[in-house]
């Protein structure tokens, strides 16, 4: 089966929107991991690929012929932030939530830092907030740190996501600062491997 694991970097900050609508933050790169998977969810072969703007018309298809698109924090930002350069029903694509999940187990949301720094024991490499400078900045240097920020986030979305798949749990510190497991089931279920979503085009 195929895998879409994917990251939005904006141009905007949330104060500089009238609202806290994501699909007015504008994108300034999406970086994905397309990936192959057999039955036992072991990566067969995959790819990272980034698009800016000018580049999305060639990235709709990866999240088209997927059956699990993954992100963290995606359903409430990435997801609305991306929609209105889509031509089709983004949101009604297979996604798959790994923040979402938490939520609903745990009853809170977390960040992906706080996650990977127990659970992978790495830590992210920038900030949202640098991102949007970067992209402002514009020069080569500057695009690239975007880029390789983007990227990395969709590294330890995909990392969390096959260390839960094969252990069923991931790890988090807790507001008194205690070390707490979380059980998770991220299989997938048998009609949700059909990937027939000639419906939504």
């Amino acid at each position: 089966m195929k895998q879409v694991f994917f990251d939005v970097e904006t141009k905007k900050l949330f104060n500089e929107i009238p609202d806290q609508d994501p699909g007015k933050l504008e994108v300034s790169v999406v970086s994905l991991y397309s990936r192959t998977v057999d039955e036992e969810q072991n990566e067969i072969e995959g790819e990272m690929l980034s698009f800016w703007e000018s580049d999305f018309d060639k990235m709709w298809p990866f999240f088209q012929n997927t059956q699990r698109i993954i992100g963290f924090n995606s359903l409430n930002f990435d997801v609305p932030a991306l929609q209105p350069y889509a031509a089709f029903p983004f949101k009604k694509l297979p996604h798959f939530d790994i923040m979402e999940k938490f939520k609903n187990k745990l009853g809170h949301r977390i960040s992906l830092d706080a996650i990977a720094k127990e659970t992978l024991d790495r830590q992210k490499i920038d900030s949202g907030l640098d991102a949007v400078y970067y992209w402002r900045k514009g020069n080569k240097e500057s695009l690239d740190k975007l880029k390789r920020y983007c990227e990395d986030d969709v590294k330890i979305t995909r990392d969390i996501y096959d260390f839960v798949v094969k252990r069923g749990y991931l790890l988090f510190k807790d507001k008194w600062n205690t070390l707490q497991k979380a059980e998770l089931d991220f299989n997938i279920p048998k009609d949700d491997t059909a990937g027939n979503q000639a419906g939504l085009f």
